[in-house]
């Protein structure tokens, strides 16, 4: 599986664009904005964009989510239910934050922990990763040892809790439960920020880490 990140608004949100070199199917992974950019991408690697794939409701990795679906006739899966409220909530969001309108929508899948989405022949496996967001969920590619975890971590912190339905206690389970077990070699793309790894934030990452107190 090959991947491109497409920072995205003015957040500069790590969009991410999934495919299969054997079938050129692609997946978009939180399209929070710059639909044109996501486009121009997948016109230039001559892919056939299939789904479209959420971590979870906020903005800046939501916001253009309709409006691609539409574009380009596809499916959104994700993310888990419980980020109903947040979805519902996207035209404030866009007020709140700046953004340009949205399109309020509801998933055509709702994601549980367990499930898998499909890409092309590639399968990738869903985490309900609850804490920044109650229903954020976090997909990962076994045989490419990747995980895209939207804002559950990022290279040296962890998300935000203070936001609705937000809990600190929460997401460091949801880290150190779920995450950090697939592998210390697993590559994560996080929502904002550069790539890391789960080794290194268990080795040096002042929130969540190993010698953090539990």
């Amino acid at each position: 599986m090959r991947y491109e990140i497409i920072p995205v608004t003015a957040f500069q949100q790590n969009c991410t664009l999934l495919w299969c070199d054997k079938t050129k199917q692609a997946a978009v992974v939180d399209p929070g904005g710059d639909i044109d950019r996501i486009l121009a991408k997948i016109e230039e690697h001559a892919l056939t964009l299939t789904k479209i794939l959420l971590t979870h409701g906020h903005i800046d990795h939501a916001g253009a989510t309709s409006e691609l679906a539409k574009r380009a006739g596809v499916e959104i899966e994700g993310p888990h239910q419980e980020d109903g409220f947040w979805l519902e909530g996207l035209a404030q969001q866009s007020q709140m934050f700046g953004f340009p309108p949205c399109e309020v929508f509801t998933p055509n899948r709702w994601l549980q922990d367990g499930d898998t989405v499909q890409v092309g022949e590639h399968q990738l496996e869903v985490l309900h990763c609850p804490g920044h967001t109650p229903g954020h969920v976090v997909f990962y590619h076994k045989d490419s040892a990747l995980a895209l975890v939207g804002d559950v971590l990022f290279q040296g912190s962890i998300g935000r809790t203070d936001f609705p339905k937000g809990d600190h206690a929460t997401l460091i389970r949801s880290i150190r439960e779920k995450l950090f077990p697939l592998g210390d070699d697993v590559v994560f793309i996080p929502g904002h920020g550069p790539k890391s790894s789960f080794g290194r934030e268990r080795n040096s990452n002042p929130f969540c880490g190993d010698n953090t107190n539990r």
